[in-house]
């Protein structure tokens, strides 16, 4: 079985997000910390280094961490709350499902729990983290909004033989 939710499909479950791009050696980086690929739970916010320069911060904790950002250097912070967009696909099959959409390897030695990567889904460029969910498998893609609908209809027309 596989469960997919758009979570920003209305303002009341909208997650906030930031996106930070730091030089290494400023002090945002230090604070941020993660190797590359990797994400991370710190309290309210998911912490997710999805490239060598760039985080993004994901839920509620997000506006405070990043307003408390040191941003000295070669570092800042944007709201990206209303430009990308979160759907999270959860359950055993939830790898199966986005790898009949997209060329990543899915398994559990190449995309372990906190890990993070690009890739193109059903055509559409996705940001990946896998987050598992109270112990079951769990992937939180974030897209440009303006996709949303089409992806949605990929994402359930492969999860339906699940």
């Amino acid at each position: 079985m596989v469960e997919i939710t758009h979570l920003d499909a209305s303002p009341d479950t909208r997650v906030p997000k930031a996106s930070v791009r730091a030089a290494d050696g400023t002090a945002a980086a230090a604070t941020l910390g993660l190797n590359f690929g990797s994400a991370e739970q710190r309290g309210e916010t998911l912490v997710v280094r999805i490239r060598p320069d760039e985080w993004y911060l994901l839920g509620d904790g997000a506006p405070a961490m990043a307003a408390g950002l040191d941003l000295s250097g070669f570092a800042s912070t944007v709201d990206i709350s209303h430009s990308r967009t979160a759907v999270r696909i959860t359950g055993d099959c939830a790898a199966d499902t986005l790898s009949k959409l997209g060329s990543a390897d899915f398994s559990d030695h190449m995309t372990p729990n906190g890990a993070a990567l690009g890739n193109g889904i059903a055509g559409v460029t996705c940001d990946i983290v896998r987050d598992d969910q109270r112990g079951v498998r769990s992937y939180l893609l974030l897209l440009d909004g303006s996709f949303i609908t089409y992806f949605l209809g990929a994402l359930h027309d492969a999860a339906s033989e699940f």
